[in-house]
């Protein structure tokens, strides 16, 4: 989806951007840099654009008037006029600057850079970067001197590890451009780069809309369904496999065609939708009843989806394909048990 093949890197201004709780303060440098060695640019890029593998695109957003939001008015004016590249650069830092107040945040080198040629599904544009570093790494080094060795260490930046990334493409500016980020920091009571600092959600497109389909029947078939019905945990497997198979399946997704041939069953349908119309309003999604299934996002849904059936501590069941051949009781002595039927044995 993301194409770096002929990439450019126009120019790229470095600040340091402290902890603002802890008065670390901020550092901005006084003009661009100009990275002459070629080999060093290659690094550069590396470091830069690699981690950005995902399809997952987001929009920038603000509750009143999107111009509000800093970063997609900074982004705007650099977008119209190239040259004022850099003094929004130091506007964009004391902007993270500004935001980074949670005592877990972390100093570190603020990279802005303005790149050409980037392709977004198919799309050629211009894109702003932002990448900031923020944990190190120690590095050996071993020299030859004369009949001997010496070695010696030194602290830097490891070219494998972006902490953190954005990518804006010049793509969709009415609707908060076409963003992607990369947030190296899974935890939630650290999340100020995008919801902070970017203020982005997730785009109106098939990725999301497949994706947050997924996630829906996923919370419904495990925190709800048992709730209202009387099910085992075998035929919750085979609902969830049922539907992954579904978008596995198919080339488009029809709400009212899913309900028919996964969910089948009236009453859970009808349990279903009131699921899926609270689950919405309660996490603001937006999403269509009718796309075009993402087979990205299938791949990345598909793999939370647990088909493992756990039996106690002695036994793993993996439940891959039809319901029917697993029977569920309990014998005269009380104790429970499944009958697996399989033609085969590998």
């Amino acid at each position: 989806m993301i194409d770096f093949t002929s990439v450019q890197l126009e120019q790229i201004a470095i600040h340091q951007v402290g902890n603002k709780l802890r008065d670390e303060g901020l550092k901005v440098s006084s003009e661009n840099i100009d990275v002459e060695d070629s080999e060093t640019r290659n690094y550069l890029l590396k470091y830069f654009l690699s981690p950005f593998e995902s399809n997952e695109v987001y929009n920038f957003t603000h509750p009143s008037e999107l111009n509000l939001n800093e970063i997609y008015f900074f982004a705007k004016k650099i977008f119209s006029k190239a040259d004022s590249f850099f003094e929004n650069s130091v506007e964009i830092a004391k902007h993270l600057y500004e935001k980074s107040t949670h005592p877990k945040v972390n100093a570190g080198e603020l990279c802005i850079c303005y790149f050409k040629k980037c392709s977004l599904g198919g799309i050629t544009a211009d894109a702003i970067g932002f990448f900031k570093s923020e944990g190190k790494d120690v590095f050996l080094k071993f020299d030859s001197v004369k009949s001997n060795f010496k070695i010696k260490h030194e602290s830097g930046i490891n070219v494998n590890k972006l902490d953190k990334g954005c990518l804006i493409f010049n793509i969709e500016k009415t609707n908060g451009f076409k963003v992607c980020v990369i947030d190296s920091n899974k935890s939630n009571d650290t999340q100020y780069w995008k919801n902070d600092f970017l203020n982005i959600k997730p785009a109106s497109d098939d990725y999301h809309f497949t994706k947050d389909f997924l996630s829906i029947t996923k919370n419904f078939v495990t925190k709800q369904l048992d709730e209202e019905f009387e099910v085992t945990k075998a035929d919750k497997i085979d609902l969830l496999n049922r539907s992954v198979e579904y978008f596995k399946t198919h080339d488009n997704f029809d709400k009212k065609e899913f309900e028919k041939e996964v969910l089948q069953d009236t009453g859970i349908i009808k349990s279903f939708r009131n699921f899926d119309n609270n689950y919405r309003q309660e996490n603001d999604i937006e999403l269509s009843d009718s796309f075009e299934i993402s087979e990205q996002a299938v791949k990345k849904q598909a793999r939370v989806f647990k088909s493992v059936l756990k039996l106690d501590k002695n036994f793993h069941i993996y439940i891959h394909g039809n319901r029917e051949l697993i029977e569920q009781g309990i014998d005269q002595d009380g104790r429970k048990y499944y009958k697996i039927y399989y033609e085969t044995e590998t």
